[in-house]
């Protein structure tokens, strides 16, 4: 039986073979919040914790049905955004988004996986721009997301950090929420939240570790606690808050040394 108090989070992202990252992290994320968690899969990866092998995008008929499915059939409250490979997914998305109009969209702007493999097409980065960071509600980068959305202007400060978080709401996200794990010489991570009120940080001991799907995690634990029905700046600290604890408790399932999350060991709702 449907209950229409029950609120979805969904996520539109890639699939990782390896389990600790895309929507494989983001339903695990959903679920150590208390959320429902539906799920588009814009992008089939084989990937390991050692890289990225082959990358294989559905037709857009296929994800488009995957898409009204959800919004059919369940209260979508929140669309969190992960991989979208091309500039038709990205098209196909956005036209979905914007008829559909859930309450929030979490942008999370994957372009280069943690191992350096490259996840966006030279022609997707300008219809990220265009047709995505408009929709956004918040935008989620890190540092190179950030500098390749900004034409490649370098971050290498915390004031960088500051001006750049306030030139990517500029195109058009109503919040960016900028992390900060990239910055070199920081013995602490400081993410920043900005919207229209100003900029404000949030910021963790720099973990000796290296780590896969903490993007992923961020931005789905803003969704979650934009359904749980948090504000928006509280959504997005709390979520630091949660991926700094599922990284310190965080294990290494595959041959590298690559850390994912405990996702259910950090859960707010234990």
């Amino acid at each position: 039986m449907t209950h229409p108090s029950v609120v979805s989070a969904l996520t539109i992202a890639g699939s990782d073979s390896g389990g600790g990252a895309g929507i494989q992290a983001d339903l695990k994320t959903f679920a150590a919040h208390g959320v429902h968690g539906l799920s588009a899969i814009a992008a089939l990866t084989a990937q390991h914790t050692r890289g990225v092998i082959a990358v294989n995008v559905p037709p857009m008929d296929f994800l488009r049905a995957q898409l009204d499915a959800c919004f059919e059939d369940f209260d979508v409250r929140v669309a969190k955004l992960g991989m979208l490979a091309t500039a038709d997914v990205i098209g196909t998305v956005a036209g979905v988004l914007r008829a559909r109009a859930p309450a929030f969209v979490v942008v999370d702007p994957v372009m280069v996986a943690t191992s350096g493999a490259k996840l966006l097409e030279d022609s997707a980065l300008q219809a990220l721009r265009g047709h995505l960071l408009p929709l956004a509600s918040v935008v989620t980068p890190n540092l190179p997301e950030a500098e390749l959305l900004l034409g490649g202007r370098g971050i290498t400060s915390l004031d960088d950090m500051h001006a750049a978080a306030l030139a990517l709401r500029e195109l058009g996200a109503k919040a960016v929420f900028l992390k900060g794990g990239h910055l070199p010489g920081a013995d602490d991570v400081t993410d920043l939240f900005a919207d229209a009120s100003g900029v404000r940080g949030i910021s963790h001991p720099r973990l000796a570790l290296e780590a896969h799907g903490t993007g992923c995690a961020l931005a789905s634990a803003i969704a979650a606690n934009l359904c749980r029905g948090m504000a928006l700046a509280d959504a997005c600290f709390a979520a630091s808050d949660y991926v700094h604890a599922a990284l310190k408790q965080g294990y290494r399932p595959g041959r590298s040394a690559v850390v994912v999350l405990d996702h259910f060991g950090a859960s707010p709702c234990r």
